[in-house]
């Protein structure tokens, strides 16, 4: 996984080693062939010399091959220029506020934005907060009229007791008049402090615990600092 977050490393961009082991392994099937070629010209009877064409065909496999195996460490080297690309195209978000569709909430300097999008027709809405050990931190009343939300959490539970800077999971849920559960949408913002790629998916980093795919990104923002 390659990744770039508050320290940035420069990097050589390589071609996968199974390529140049292919490569290897056919120069020294190549060297074996071309050294029992010889051999047997050296001691073919003059007056019965032997079919060369099969040689030769083999000779062109091998030569296809050999191009096979270029074709394949190119392909490669431009898969990882084409990574390095767009991790270079995020790098800009590093420092910057993202709102992303989720429920995994960054905590930083006792301070968490969450949003949520209200359905029509509801009635009861409560907003909790758990640890990422699934302990219920924080119960509270979520607002039921319709549309989008922000709630800002000062990191203190139902007590009033500050909690850790860190990792949160949030939920929203509600009901409507009739007792049915609502289809409520979810969202959190945080500072982008690092981005990576893996398995070709791009990826944002708000601390060291939650990390969200760039697809999953709403909007960003300049981050505001007291």
């Amino acid at each position: 996984m390659a990744l770039i977050g508050d320290s940035l490393a420069s990097s050589s961009i390589s071609a996968d080693p199974r390529s140049a082991e292919a490569a290897a392994k056919n120069e020294e099937d190549l060297n074996k062939f071309l050294n029992l070629l010889v051999t047997q010209l050296k001691y073919q009877d003059p007056l019965d010399p032997m079919d060369a064409s099969e040689f030769t065909s083999q000779l062109v496999q091998f030569a296809g091959v050999e191009q096979q195996i270029y074709a394949n460490s190119n392909l490669e080297k431009l898969l990882a220029l084409e990574e390095t690309n767009q991790i270079s195209s995020l790098i800009g978000l590093i420092g910057k506020t993202v709102e992303v569709e989720g429920r995994k909430l960054p905590l930083l300097n006792s301070k968490g934005t969450l949003s949520y999008t209200m359905p029509a027709g509801a009635n009861k809405a409560t907003i909790t907060i758990t640890s990422i050990a699934g302990l219920t931190v924080y119960t509270g009343d979520a607002d039921t009229s319709t549309g989008k939300h922000i709630s800002n959490w000062d990191g203190r539970n139902t007590g009033g007791q500050i909690q850790s800077d860190g990792a949160y999971n949030i939920l929203v849920s509600g009901t409507d008049f009739q007792g049915n559960l609502l289809e409520i949408e979810h969202s959190v913002s945080g500072r982008v402090t690092g981005v990576s790629i893996e398995d070709g998916e791009l990826s944002l980093s708000m601390g060291e615990a939650i990390t969200y795919g760039q697809n999953k990104v709403l909007s960003v923002k300049e981050t505001v600092t007291p």
